[in-house]
């Protein structure tokens, strides 16, 4: 059985093999106009060869000419630029929605004096980029808020609209180089302090994170919210260490000094007080 078999296949492969003649004749004359040698093995391979190259002539138009626009179901350039043009805008408004509801939440609490929100804990750095740094406040910061407290009577003269705020003891956010000086005719709104790279930034009161972001000229930025309608804004950091419904203490550290935005020249921290909607110089308060 086995022999009968492989006479089969044998006689199989020569056909295959064999060599046929195909030729065309005038039917007038029998003159010979065309021959071709083949065997059908060389003709399956032919049919083969051309039906790949058909098939990648028909999927290059398709994939890369104008020729896909024409067929069912298949957009244009233009609409598929239009729907990721699209998809971008519903993500920007997505995130600035969840920005400004959060940010409603933290006013309102702020009004209702709801400190107490419940929010999730910052996640733990992994990176070991900022494990060196000393968060706790240094025993000199707690001599001068000691020191302060004690001579609260031998304060400078304040202006009769800020007398609200001199009962409030005013934490030193960074130590450094004053280089740039609250100025409203230049529209320097705060101070620029001069400090180490990669120091702690620290609450000047008692507040609640009211927003956090990056802008192109300011870079990291963090805004808190205290009593007596003042707020703190911290400016040019290079990581924000809270998010935004944060309840923090005076001293404690909320970013790390950096040199991010556009009007940024050097690690520094741009550092302003807003009291009733109105800049104020935070040298009349704060200590530097």
């Amino acid at each position: 059985m086995s022999d009968a078999k492989h006479s089969r296949w044998k006689l199989f492969f020569n056909f295959l093999k064999s060599k046929y003649r195909l030729v065309i004749l005038n039917d007038n004359t029998f003159g010979e106009k065309v021959s071709i040698r083949l065997s059908p093995l060389g003709l399956i391979t032919a049919i083969l060869a051309v039906t790949i190259v058909m098939t990648t002539l028909v999927i290059s138009l398709v994939a890369f000419t104008p020729f896909r626009e024409y067929i069912p179901g298949y957009g244009t350039v233009a609409e598929r630029k239009q729907i990721l043009n699209l998809s971008y805008r519903a993500d920007s408004m997505e995130e600035t929605l969840e920005s400004r509801t959060a940010y409603i939440n933290s006013i309102l609490n702020v009004f209702n004096e709801n400190f107490e929100t419940k929010s999730e804990k910052p996640k733990k750095d992994t990176s070991g980029k900022y494990k060196n740094i000393k968060i706790t406040p240094s025993e000199s910061d707690i001599e001068f808020r000691n020191e302060f407290e004690d001579n609260k009577s031998n304060s400078i003269a304040i202006s009769p609209k800020f007398k609200s705020l001199q009962e409030l003891v005013f934490f030193t956010p960074v130590k450094g180089l004053i280089s740039a000086s609250f100025n409203l005719k230049e529209n320097h709104f705060g101070i620029d302090v001069v400090a180490k790279p990669e120091e702690p930034v620290k609450s000047a009161l008692d507040g609640t994170v009211l927003f956090t972001g990056f802008s192109s000229e300011d870079g990291n930025f963090i805004q808190v919210q205290h009593s007596n309608n003042l707020t703190s804004i911290y400016k040019h950091n290079s990581a924000i260490l809270k998010k935004i419904g944060d309840r923090v203490k005076a001293g404690e550290a909320i970013s790390i000094i950096g040199n991010t935005g556009e009007k940024s020249r050097g690690p520094h921290l741009h550092f302003e007080l807003w009291f009733n909607g109105q800049a104020i110089n935070p040298q009349d308060f704060v200590a530097f």
